[in-house]
């Protein structure tokens, strides 16, 4: 029958000697028997109401020591083979017994109400009945036993979100993180998974890092134990979410960076997940994002990435792309061999996220560098993106037309870009129900048209091809962009056909000159100083500095703007010149100046650079 029936027997028949039976009370005799009886046919007998529980409740309240420990260690053996939600008279003579001096009453009454703790409801009732006091004291026992079943209950109870903050307010903490130092791997198991309970919100994350978890989770990152790994390390992540929490790991924690690097190695694949997961926020900041590659972090990064189990793509995908925004981190990613399995994951279309991870993680790699730009193309980037751009979800077109205009700013690609067709896909994106989408791909197509350089040898034939189709060509897409009421997708088309006009292509002029679509539409703007509303969406931006989308469109400053550019495309259209020739010099590093101002003969130049600058890469996170 187990040690509870065994227990039972010895308060009522193997001590006779000792002469206890007459100090049992009527009722206690009494309780005593109902209770061996219901313990014979436990199988079928509820102990959670009637009479069973009456039995219980007897022996619990009693004041002789040995029928307590006979119902805690009842409770303990019930409550293992059931759990079930249960009301306040359960739940009262098992705090009770939880408030005994006696140890076993103690080891017995905590397993017990852990076991209960494992159900919803009653986790809510445990706290709400004033269960987390007694389990505190309980925690600060000498004895192991109790200290592992009180921790385990608080872990339980630590689930449910309603009791985090209140387990927080209770001064749980602070013991709590001294057991996860424990020398008993059970009660660091327990301590540890209790604290990582704590982590799920910015409150309770505070109250644990000032309780001082921050070093002992650090350090039991190094513990032999697969579970307090994962515990700590799943903690740590989530303490990292917050900024502040990141500035304290950075000065106190100096070897957080290579320990977790190191369990990125872990046999455990959910230890591996987690670090990953846990540098990706670290990776939140910019020292972290040079640290994790000095400590050699991209040799498991990549390795996780050609995982075939899901969730270490993803996590290495998301710190991979948090890495990368550093400028001084692109090269040593692309040298470290990334790009192949950054362009065969844009094809993962069991999971968006892994994709907008790693297109996003190539549009940065190409922020900085024509070089890197230049391997990203020749990695076969572009044509991926041509083969996948239409037929993806949303939020990756996204990402992968802001790819596009970063690639495109590139004088030496352009021409590489346009033979691949990849005007064709852009153009039908210019239609999307996304105004990012949208915008994007007409910032994609505004780069792929303008060059600072021209020659005679320039070949803008891609664009007569694509003039009049898919779904409109560059005809319909100019003419929606100008006559839409958002002043920065109107921006963008009086932008694009200057450098189009430019080209100096003949066929090209012709096509515009002779366009009954658009030049109403550019009469219309030329005259009109009405604002119209701006949006700040629709032109992917830089992640190495704040926005920068047509701030100037926002005032009447760049609705002037917008028109002397609508006036410049008249000017040509209404006249007899060949090419509309640029009004000043190129230069990469001409400093800004009021673009409204037309005597200093540079403002289209200006302009340019402004509005391409404003086609940079897309904002990351």
């Amino acid at each position: 029958m187990g040690v509870v029936t065994s227990c039972c027997d010895s308060c009522f028949h193997s001590r006779r000697s000792q002469q206890y039976e007459p100090l049992l009370l009527e009722n206690e005799r009494e309780a005593v028997a109902d209770l061996l009886q219901y313990l014979e046919n436990r199988t079928t007998t509820n102990f959670f109401q009637g009479s069973p529980l009456t039995a219980l409740t007897t022996l619990s309240f009693s004041d002789n020591v040995d029928l307590q420990r006979s119902a805690a260690l009842a409770f303990a053996e019930i409550t293992e083979k059931e759990v079930r939600p249960v009301g306040r008279d359960t739940l009262d003579p098992i705090l009770f017994l939880l408030s005994s001096q006696d140890t076993e009453v103690q080891r017995a009454a905590s397993a017990a109400l852990g076991n209960l703790a494992v159900n919803t409801d009653n986790k809510l009732l445990i706290v709400k009945l004033g269960g987390l006091e007694p389990l505190i004291r309980q925690m600060l026992s000498p004895n192991v036993e109790v200290q592992c079943n009180a921790v385990g209950c608080v872990t339980n109870l630590a689930t449910h979100d309603d009791n985090k903050t209140k387990i927080a307010k209770s001064g749980a903490l602070v013991p709590l993180t001294r057991l996860a130092r424990s020398k008993d791997m059970r009660v660091q198991r327990n301590a540890t998974g209790a604290l990582l309970n704590m982590t799920h919100s910015d409150e309770n994350r505070q109250q644990l890092v000032n309780a001082g978890a921050i070093p002992v989770l650090v350090s039991l990152l190094n513990s032999m134990d697969t579970d307090v790994q994962y515990y700590c390390t799943t903690a740590l992540s989530n303490i990292a979410v917050d900024g502040n929490n990141r500035k304290k790991l950075a000065q106190s924690e100096p070897k957080l960076v290579t320990s977790l690097v190191a369990l990125m190695d872990s046999p455990s694949l959910k230890v591996q997940c987690q670090a990953a997961l846990a540098l990706r926020n670290l990776a939140s900041d910019e020292k972290y994002q040079l640290e994790i590659v000095k400590a050699d972090g991209l040799t498991s990064l990549l390795r996780l990435l050609q995982s075939t189990y899901l969730p270490l793509i993803l996590s290495s995908a998301a710190c991979v792309r948090n890495v990368s925004i550093h400028p001084l981190n692109e090269s040593p990613i692309i040298e470290s061999g990334f790009l192949q399995p950054l362009i065969n994951l844009l094809s993962f279309k069991d999971n968006e996220e892994v994709q907008c991870h790693a297109i996003s993680t190539l549009r940065n790699l190409a922020a900085s560098s024509e070089k890197n730009k230049t391997a990203i193309v020749k990695a076969g980037a572009v044509q991926s993106i041509k083969e996948l751009v239409l037929e993806v979800p949303m939020n990756v077109q996204s990402e992968m037309t802001a790819c596009v205009a970063v690639l495109a700013l590139s004088d030496e690609l352009k021409g590489q870009l346009l033979e691949m067709g990849i005007c064709e896909v852009l153009i039908p994106l210019t239609n999307s129900p996304s105004s990012e989408v949208q915008g994007n791909s007409a910032a994609a197509l505004g780069n792929l048209s303008s060059k600072d350089g021209r020659t005679a040898s320039d070949d803008y034939s891609a664009f007569n091809d694509v003039w009049d189709k898919p779904d409109g060509g560059m005809h319909r897409y100019l003419y929606n962009f100008l006559t839409s009421v958002d002043a920065t997708f109107q921006h963008i088309a009086v932008w694009t056909i200057v450098q189009l006009l430019e080209s100096g292509d003949p066929q090209l002029i012709s096509n515009i000159r002779g366009s009954n679509l658009l030049n109403p539409s550019i009469r219309q703007l030329a005259s009109s100083r009405t604002p119209t509303p701006t949006s700040s969406v629709g032109t992917p931006r830089s992640h190495r500095s704040q926005t920068h989308s047509y701030q100037d469109t926002e005032t009447g400053e760049g609705q002037g703007e917008i028109q002397l550019l609508a006036r410049r495309i008249l000017e040509f259209v209404d006249g007899d010149a060949d090419v509309l020739v640029p009004r000043s010099v190129a230069g990469s590093h001409v400093a800004s100046s009021s673009l409204a101002d037309s005597s200093s003969g540079r403002e289209h130049e200006e302009l340019r650079r402004s509005v391409r600058e404003a086609f940079s890469s897309g904002s990351h996170h």
